[in-house]
């Protein structure tokens, strides 16, 4: 990555958190860590969760907006074709999109979600298009549209359109449309000739909208990207975790056997979580000594190896090509070992011995301990060849029982004592080199016709220790018998033969395995409808929405601890936020000299330079860290020098970022000063003269009222004020609705008087 960080004398300027939260790194990200596909398949599933909320949504409103058309029309039969245009609309609207809900044919045919977001799009602006060109000429009336705003969040915000720019040309084309019917047929029995400026106030509304749901797009994007990161990173995690406590697990249970292994770790656990809860880390008394406890084991095999020649090997050899031959050495016969469930207790220079049927019982004990003496000679034999030295095994192995447990405090060995120990110890210093010397007891386990076996040596008629035990023994041949299965031969050879440097990993978890895991859990990330329409305002958590730690509307943690913690984490998205407001600061403020005319007003003027200074300069301390990175950011051995202005700036937008109370002010302020733009507007208005003509209009039928302000301004204006208090992210909730609030105090009320007006004009 880039270098993100320049020191000087002065300040520090760090922009790597910043960067984790672009689309353009996140774009990067996904596609390096091959999650695109994933992604596209995650996202159909949310859009398509998205769409069902929406036909919800429009069901309600088509009902309720012809309910409204005909019980609140003096005379219904005119409004019956309004009527049955929305419904017919909305019919269309429901068997259109609910196509998208076949995720299979959607997925395999893209422009079926193109073609069902367009039609679907067009059925209702048809409908509302053609309800006002059809009351123009019947009853010549110039009625404004009455979707058109609904329409645009509805492409931006339910409408599966995967890609964005889709959704952006969709919008502006709707747009265009609207624009053109109101050019023809209002603007031109509304305005003057000269008076056509009046005419780009529609043009803003509809550039307002489209930015606001852009802005929702790009900001679902990054959100939707990072917790797919974010996924990604806590399953690689999981992953990784999984498999160390794989790895220790199999070196314990190298050293010690799982039966005891498992309750010394449980004991070590419950010491920590004692510690943690603030209890006496001593242990319990009774724990340690019942895992420590010693365990008989009545029917086992115990193999001793020794290396011949290996104090000659001593002096003839540097040290570490002695010691790169044992580790060879002895990673085979651990690998061996494994293959013959046998368990190594440990391994003393040259001296190697371990136990069968200690793990588990197994009736095949002996049998597996030759065959595993058989592969060690076997492998001493190829490592002869292949290092050129003088070397052999002797083996002793006999079948009996041992006394096993774990001795020591601070460091713990797992050892095993017994009679019978002591006599396989002797078996093998008695031994032959290149046989395995077994017992009476170890043949009588065995099938001898599987093996080439004869008589025992003299060296173990004469030892004391056999000859005090009446222990009779043989000799076994790494040739095969005779009459000795090709299944058992071929089992020998093969683990005579295996390469251990390529010998499969145990501590790690295969790519494939790795994939199919990810999407499964891509697959269970929840899509929950209601309550992820606005879960981009949680912009840095990758939350379980499902989870009863979030409340199901408000996504508020239940926790108030919680809640707290998150508000005041730093927003490092708010130069986004800060972009979109003072662009429709710029055109609310255009809207509103334009609503005014030759009329404005000197409070209008300044208040519009106040305001706009104001969201000027706090977009450039947001953006000016972005700047500084575009510059300096991409020379990995630029160390940039900056000023003291530079550096406020920086201090500055790091304190907004990391500031509740800041963001809270900064919101508000916004909030206020979009409400200021519908003050200004109504105080151009002479109240007492509209109320004269309206009650003249009355009495005298008039059929048309001069308006000092257009009713349809206001209602575009208030709505795309309440769309932006909902764009700052990390905002409490009651700050988000005293946002929208603002619009109604009471010394406001005359805004909620143009509301009605407007529905009164409507109806």
């Amino acid at each position: 990555m880039p270098r993100q960080s320049f020191v000087d004398d002065v300040c520090q300027y760090n922009y790597t958190k910043e960067r984790l939260w672009e689309r353009s790194y996140l774009l990067v990200k996904c596609a390096e860590l091959h999650l695109e596909e994933e992604y596209r398949l995650y996202q159909a599933r949310l859009w398509n969760s998205f769409l069902g909320v929406f036909l919800l949504l429009h069901t309600l409103i088509t009902i309720a907006h012809c309910a409204l058309l005909l019980f609140a029309c003096e005379h219904p039969h005119i409004v019956y074709i309004d009527v049955a245009l929305y419904i017919v609309s909305a019919f269309i609207i429901l068997t259109v999109l609910s196509v998208n809900f076949c995720e299979n044919l959607a997925m395999r045919h893209s422009w079926i979600t193109y073609t069902s977001a367009v039609v679907s799009s067009f059925a209702l602006v048809s409908a509302d298009i053609f309800q006002g060109t059809y009351h123009y000429y019947k009853h010549d009336w110039a009625l404004d549209t009455f979707y058109d705003t609904y329409i645009i969040y509805m492409i931006y915000m339910f409408m599966p359109i995967p890609i964005m720019s889709g959704a952006l040309l969709l919008g502006v084309t709707v747009s265009v449309v609207y624009i053109s019917y109101f050019w023809v047929y209002v603007a031109e029995e509304y305005y003057s000739d000269e008076d056509y400026g009046r005419f780009s106030v529609d043009i803003f509304h509809h550039v307002c909208f489209n930015l606001l749901g852009m802005f929702f797009r790009v900001m679902n994007d990054i959100v939707v990207r990072s917790s797919f990161l974010d996924r990604h990173q806590y399953i690689m995690e999981k992953i990784w975790l999984r498999n160390a406590r794989r790895q220790e697990k199999l070196v314990l249970h190298s050293i010690i056997p799982p039966q005891i292994a498992k309750p010394i770790q449980d004991d070590i656990q419950n010491r920590l979580a004692r510690k943690v809860r603030g209890l006496a880390a001593s242990r319990s008394p009774g724990v340690m000594e019942h895992v420590m406890a010693i365990q008989i084991h009545p029917e086992v095999s115990i193999l001793y190896a020794d290396v011949v020649n290996y104090t000659k090997m001593t002096t003839t050899l540097n040290v570490e090509k002695l010691v790169r031959l044992l580790h060879d050495l002895y990673g085979r016969f651990d690998m061996a070992a494994t293959q013959f469930e046998v368990q190594r207790i440990k391994f003393l220079g040259d001296c190697y011995y371990c136990v069968a049927g200690l793990m588990r019982p197994s009736p095949d004990h002996a049998k597996n301990c030759v065959g595993l003496g058989l592969s060690m000679i076997s492998h001493i034999q190829e490592v002869r060849r292949e290092h050129d030295v003088d070397i052999n095994m002797r083996i002793g192995v006999h079948s009996g029982s041992v006394i096993a447990g774990v001795i020591g405090e601070a460091k713990l060995q797992y050892d095993i004592w017994g009679t019978d120990v002591t006599i396989a110890n002797h078996l093998e210093s008695t031994g032959s080199p290149g046989f395995v010397h077994v017992s009476a007891s170890t043949l009588n386990e065995l099938e001898p016709s599987e093996y080439t076996i004869i008589p025992g040596t003299d060296a173990a008629l004469e030892d004391p220790v056999l000859s005090k035990h009446n222990i009779s023994t043989f000799l076994i041949s790494t040739e095969p018998s005779p009459h000795s299965t090709k299944r058992t031969t071929q089992r020998f050879e093969s683990l005579s033969h295996m390469d251990i440097p390529a010998r499969p990993d145990l501590y790690r978890t295969k790519d494939h395995v790795i994939n199919e895991e990810l999407r499964h859990e891509f697959r269970k990330m929840p899509v929950s409808s209601f309550k992820q329409i606005f879960s981009w305002r949680r912009r840095n958590q990758s939350i379980d929405l499902l989870s009863t730690a979030v409340t199901k509307f408000c996504l508020v943690y239940r926790d108030s601890n919680l809640e707290c913690k998150y508000l005041h984490s730093p927003d490092l998205m708010f130069k986004y936020s800060m972009l979109l407001s003072w662009s429709i600061g710029c055109s609310l403020a255009y809207i509103q000299l334009m609503s005014l005319g030759e009329g404005v007003l000197l409070e209008a003027i300044l208040l519009d330079v106040v305001v706009l200074t104001f969201l000027t300069v706090l977009l450039v301390i947001s953006w000016y860290k972005k700047f500084c990175w575009l510059r300096y950011g991409n020379n990995e051995n630029n160390r940039q020098r900056f000023g003291k202005l530079s550096c406020w700036i920086f201090r500055t937008s790091e304190k907004i970022q990391a500031s509740l109370s800041l963001r809270i002010c900064i919101y508000l302020f916004i909030m206020c000063a979009y409400n200021s733009v519908i003050c200004i507007i109504m105080m151009g208005c002479d109240h007492e003269e509209f109320e004269v003509m309206y009650i003249d209009s009355k009495l005298y039928h008039y059929d048309d009222i001069n308006i000092c302000f257009n009713p349809w301004v206001i209602t575009n204006v208030v709505a795309l004020i309440i769309g932006m208090s909902f764009t700052f992210t990390s905002i409490p909730s009651f700050s988000i609705t005293v946002g929208p609030l603002i619009l109604f105090l009471p010394q406001n009320m005359h805004i909620v008087c143009s509301l009605l007006s407007h529905l009164l004009l409507c109806i």
